[in-house]
């Protein structure tokens, strides 16, 4: 058996998110496994670093399979490539180790989040960012955000859906960047619980427009309820960015 992994981009817009959902085929990992399987002629059933939610999108989503097929890589490719659905591409392809595993070897993940932050919305971006008209103080973003860096425990910015009985993750860097209308904030770190990313961008959104105190996420973070902090963001400016492995 070829244990074969997939670098994968994704328009999440129309999909209700990457994991396969009992017979709703309407999801990232379930078309893939559908152009597989016709392809391989075997039943077919891929490993993702990682969900993403409905709306949610991928520049670098990792997966393995594994498949006996006589085709090669290339082959493996192309075929992808040439059935799945446009918003959709297998952007590399490699054998690798039998004991590769997409989810259990990532050792960190990148996320980035996009807000268009200007006075006019805008029309070809609306599906990639969250239009905020209210002025954003970046500032006062980048500071509350250093709170987050380092090990600590994120009950407070994860779903009440979530199903992880440890909450505890780790943040290496956040970047907060303004170009133009766009803002962009960069997550790195070792794992991130469901909605986690959503929830800060939220909290710091709340923070840079002035109605959150720059020094309450500490007192969030410490508090452990999913109350305490802000407004889950909105999926369509979300997108897993790099998945990281030794």
């Amino acid at each position: 058996m070829k244990n074969i992994k997939l670098e994968i981009e994704y328009d999440g817009s129309r999909y209700n998110g990457w994991q396969k959902l009992g017979n709703n085929q309407n999801t990232i990992q379930g078309k893939i496994e559908e152009v597989l399987s016709k392809m391989t002629k075997e039943n077919i059933e891929i490993i993702g670093s990682g969900r993403t939610d409905a709306g949610v999108h991928a520049i670098s989503q990792i997966a393995n399979f594994k498949t006996s097929t006589d085709m090669n890589i290339y082959e493996i490719k192309d075929y992808c490539n040439e059935y799945l659905p446009q918003d959709i591409v297998i952007k590399r392809i490699e054998e690798v180790d039998e004991r590769f595993h997409a989810r259990y070897n990532a050792k960190g993940k990148k996320y980035l989040y996009r807000i268009w932050n200007g006075h006019t919305p805008t029309a070809f971006h609306r599906k990639y960012t969250y239009y905020i008209k209210e002025p954003l103080y970046i500032d006062r973003m980048k500071k509350a955000s250093k709170y987050f860096i380092g090990e600590h425990d994120f009950k407070s910015f994860c779903s009440s859906k979530s199903k992880k009985k440890k909450t505890v993750r780790e943040i290496y860097e956040i970047d907060i960047e303004k170009i133009g209308p766009e803002i962009n904030i960069v997550f790195y770190g070792n794992g991130f619980l469901y909605n986690m990313v959503r929830i800060i961008v939220g909290t710091l959104i709340e923070v840079g427009q002035g109605k959150r105190d720059i020094h309450s996420i500490e007192e969030i973070l410490n508090l452990k309820s999913r109350e305490e902090a802000g407004v889950t963001a909105p999926a369509q400016g979300l997108f897993l960015y790099e998945v990281y492995y030794d």
